[in-house]
């Protein structure tokens, strides 16, 4: 099943004034409840990265790991979580990262990526690329090469392409 034959834009539900007023949010909600959308947006996500040296992919909770572990399974590699502070309940790597109002943090076990090893990253949505960075940095800082990003959505008219730049890019669905 693909993307061609399933129009995934079709399955995304924008919904004015959430979760303030003048943000139009792109809810993924009715695409997980489709199988055949769901199935289709997993192959999209991946399909460039088929037959390429991936050893894992990694992706930030929540919505990432939804597509993450599912890009993980159709690539027949392992997935890395990467996860909010405290989470975690062994020895970790972090990176702390700035919000629009405050910072965060995100984890990884220290032995979460071998030395060299290949990640793709992915996540739904690529807006600022400001947690997406963070995470490639994190990757990057266990030892990971990042081969490359995919993401299910993004919203062009903000800076996270410009933000990501040095790696390469996939977006199934642009707004």
């Amino acid at each position: 099943m693909s993307s061609r034959t399933i129009r995934l834009s079709d399955r995304i539900r924008a919904i004015p004034d959430f979760p303030k007023e003048g943000i139009l949010f792109r809810d993924i909600t009715p695409l997980l409840a489709d199988a055949r959308a769901l199935a289709a947006a997993i192959d999209e996500l991946a399909q460039p990265f088929r037959g390429k040296p991936i050893d894992a992919v990694a992706a930030v909770e929540a919505r990432g790991f939804i597509f993450g572990s599912a890009v993980a399974r159709a690539l027949d590699v392992g997935f890395v979580p990467l996860r909010k502070k405290g989470k975690l309940p062994w020895k970790t790597q972090s990176v702390t990262y700035d919000l629009e109002y405050g910072t965060d943090t995100i984890e990884a076990h220290a032995d979460a990526v071998k030395k060299g090893s290949q990640i793709l990253m992915v996540d739904d949505l690529l807006a600022t690329g400001g947690t997406m960075a963070a995470a490639c940095e994190l990757v990057e800082k266990l030892g990971g090469v990042i081969a490359g990003l995919t993401f299910l959505i993004e919203l062009s008219d903000l800076p996270g392409r410009k933000k990501l730049a040095k790696y390469p890019i996939h977006v199934a669905i642009s707004y």
